[in-house]
């Protein structure tokens, strides 16, 4: 086979074994990053897991049935006294089989603290769900932050791209100038020097925007070369409800990490009751049965006697056990859960602290990056129209090099302001819901509905 064909079959099936690369939006990266994320996987088999509470706590409550059983084979060799017409110590030997089992059937009757751990297991499953549902929210964020992170990047790159040709241009006639006698050394070292700074810009750029794309593939498995982005026809909505204390209130009722923190306080002082349960009285019924027997025979004086016996026993009762004491150990662990207990109820607190703070800091996000699009969109007009302009006073003899320079920088710098501030804008929508509690898939949905 020639090496030229060879190659092309190597080629073609590394391009087969390569990851798949494809353009996608914002909602077909949050249905891959739901399939491939691991931190969302993590949280749905603790879910799973916590789930076993409830189960395992009623199991206590139930009657258990255990077994034993043994084999086992005795061979003894011993004197006895034996009264004939005088005491002598005679010789005998003993083997046997024995066989035997034991069957017990308990019920508690009152245990307090299986109750009390049937109660933690409700909270505990309730907790589970909470952390699940608010794991899926995050994924929400995270993919969205990420994606337009790579969306942020990538206009940075473009905007660094275009202003290194466009001062390379500059640079470039700025040398003709200076050929013909028409402008000073001065300038083409100007434009040499923001040459050379716009180079290395681009090339900084490049790394960022490579560094936030692993960081989205991180989360959907596989890397994605086209992303859309926001149309020109991006909606600026005002939140609804437009009340900042009406968000604070839904945050406080309904955020999910808020509702796990009070349910953790919930189950810190379940424990407490449990750890005090200690000192209670237990009662159960146990009800058994015990099965011994034995075959074998014994030399004695030189004959051999059988030595067979059974035995079982059936057997009920009532067992109260009442604790006195333990060495102390069971009020050090009701101290211990007491200190737990309060360590929650802080954690709760710094969480509707954080919750409160969040939802006020998104609502107000909103509104200043509703204002700041405006704003960048008008300096982008502005800095369009100063460029043309400066580029004509240069033509014209009255402007230098270092202006048009600052003038395309200036440009440059509102292209990216602008778009950094309407991915500022949606993910300030989005981290405002997500600190009401009410963030979904729904939610991205629409704003996948904005992109281009």
């Amino acid at each position: 086979m020639p090496a030229h064909t060879s190659g092309k079959i190597v080629a073609a099936l590394l391009y087969i074994a390569a990851p798949l690369v494809h353009a996608a939006d914002l909602l077909q990266v949050y249905q891959q990053a739901l399939q491939s994320d691991p931190q969302l996987h993590e949280a749905e088999a603790t879910r799973l897991a916590a789930h076993q509470a409830k189960p395992i706590a009623v199991a206590q409550l139930l009657p258990q049935l255990n077994a034993t059983g043994a084999v086992g084979h005795d061979n003894i060799s011993s004197r006895q006294p034996i009264l004939l017409t005088e005491a002598t110590a005679v010789p005998y030997k003993t083997r046997s089989d024995t066989t035997q089992y034991q069957l017990e059937l308990r019920q508690s009757l009152f245990r307090w603290e299986q109750w009390v751990a049937l109660q933690r297991a409700d909270s505990s499953v309730a907790q589970a769900e909470a952390d699940y549902q608010a794991a899926r929210q995050l994924l929400i964020v995270r993919v969205a932050q990420r994606y337009f992170d790579v969306l942020g990047a990538r206009d940075t790159v473009d905007a660094s791209q275009a202003s290194l040709e466009s001062v390379s241009r500059q640079l470039e006639q700025a040398n003709k100038l200076f050929d013909v006698g028409l402008t000073a050394i001065t300038d083409v070292k100007e434009a040499k020097a923001a040459r050379d700074q716009a180079a290395a810009d681009l090339i900084a750029a490049k790394r960022t925007l490579a560094t936030n794309q692993e960081l989205l593939r991180e989360l959907t498995g596989v890397p994605v070369d086209t992303l859309a982005a926001p149309g020109d026809d991006l909606p600026l909505k005002t939140p609804e409800p437009a009340n900042e204390d009406q968000w604070v209130t839904s945050a406080l009722q309904q955020n999910l990490m808020l509702i796990s923190a009070r349910l953790a306080a919930q189950i810190a002082g379940e424990d407490v009751r449990a750890a005090s349960a200690q000192h209670y009285p237990s009662l159960d019924l146990v009800v058994g049965r015990n099965y011994y027997d034995t075959t074998g025979n014994r030399t004695l004086l030189g004959e051999r006697l059988p030595a067979d016996a059974s035995q079982t026993d059936d057997s009920i009762s009532l067992q109260l056990r009442f604790p006195i004491f333990s060495g102390g150990g069971v009020s050090a662990r009701v101290q211990q859960q007491v200190y737990l207990q309060r360590a929650a109820r802080e954690r709760l607190e710094r969480a509707a602290r954080e919750t409160e703070r969040q939802a006020r800091d998104s609502y107000l996000g909103v509104l200043s990056e509703m204002s700041r699009v405006e704003a960048s969109k008008q300096a982008l007009e502005s800095s369009a129209t100063a460029m043309k302009a400066t580029e004509e006073g240069f033509k014209a003899g009255t402007r230098t090099t270092v202006d048009v320079l600052n003038a395309r920088r200036q440009l440059f710098t509102a292209q990216t302001n602008y778009s950094h501030s309407r991915y500022a804008y949606i993910m300030d929508i989005i981290q405002l819901k997500q600190a009401a509690g009410s963030l979904n898939e729904q939610d991205l949905t629409e704003i996948n509905t904005w992109m281009r």
